[in-house]
């Protein structure tokens, strides 16, 4: 299927590795001119090598931190119209509620929460203007199945569906979308790391480890297996194309079955 998207300009944020660089990825092959942000160089020209080796053609690199308002500032100024925006950036940790300590709310909330209110802030009056857009928020299965061990991650990905909900009633009428998609837990880079800090044996093999994280921590997983990048990266292009033109104000699981319920 043709997703329509040539001549389309997308910025993927925290587009340098994992699920950012697969929606990158993936939008470029289907012939989007793709703008990634990071706050590394060496990586952000990695990034765009991949892309290019990969069939994408039209692919660039800003180097800003767009959790910050100054980063979000220099990525609007270096790319100031675009048809679709992907708010991808987001950190996560496992941490006792209790051992939470206020920084870590606001470092959580600054990178997964204001990094795309301010890129939205910035794009969103240009795309109603033009009467065409996306704006994608990739949350995460845990702002609906919130985790005991990460309920300040878990926030702020609840907070990521309340705006781009919010977001999508200011589009009413008009050819601009707003969604969220909801991937569950995606191998990517630093997963390991994490798998290995939740499991009784750290120096297990990786794939007994997994089987144990899914049979303890994520049971309710119908797929009872990491979701790989590309297949987020698949849900995100067809959000991003103008043939998901019914589709605003929604949330789009792409999880594994892991939250358990219907709506």
């Amino acid at each position: 299927m043709d997703l329509q998207l040539t001549n389309k300009t997308a910025l993927v944020t925290g587009a340098t590795a994992g699920i950012g660089l697969s929606i990158a990825k993936a939008l470029a092959v289907e012939g989007a001119r793709v703008i990634l942000t990071g706050r590394d160089q060496s990586k952000l020209d990695a990034a765009v090598t991949i892309i290019k080796a990969s069939g994408g053609e039209a692919v660039n690199g800003i180097r800003a931190d767009a959790a910050t308002a100054d980063g979000a500032a220099t990525i609007a100024k270096a790319a100031p119209s675009i048809d679709v925006l992907v708010n991808n950036l987001g950190i996560y940790e496992s941490k006792a509620f209790g051992d939470i300590a206020d920084a870590d709310w606001t470092n959580l909330f600054d990178v997964n929460v204001m990094s795309g209110v301010r890129l939205s802030r910035a794009y969103l009056p240009g795309m109603l203007e033009r009467n065409w857009g996306r704006i994608i928020f990739i949350s995460s299965e845990s702002g609906l199945a919130i985790p005991p061990d990460m309920i300040h991650y878990a926030t702020t990905k609840t907070a990521q569906l309340s705006v781009s909900r919010g977001l999508a009633q200011l589009t009413r009428g008009t050819n601009v979308t707003v969604n969220a998609v909801l991937p569950g837990p995606t191998r990517s880079e630093g997963i390991e790391a994490f798998l290995r800090s939740q499991a009784s044996d750290p120096s297990a093999p990786i794939k007994e480890i997994e089987a144990e994280f899914f049979a303890t921590a994520r049971s309710a997983s119908i797929l009872q297996r990491m979701v790989e990048a590309d297949e987020v990266a698949n849900l995100v292009a067809y959000l991003a194309s103008p043939r998901s033109s019914a589709t605003n104000g929604a949330a789009l699981r792409a999880e594994g079955g892991l939250v358990n319920t219907i709506a």
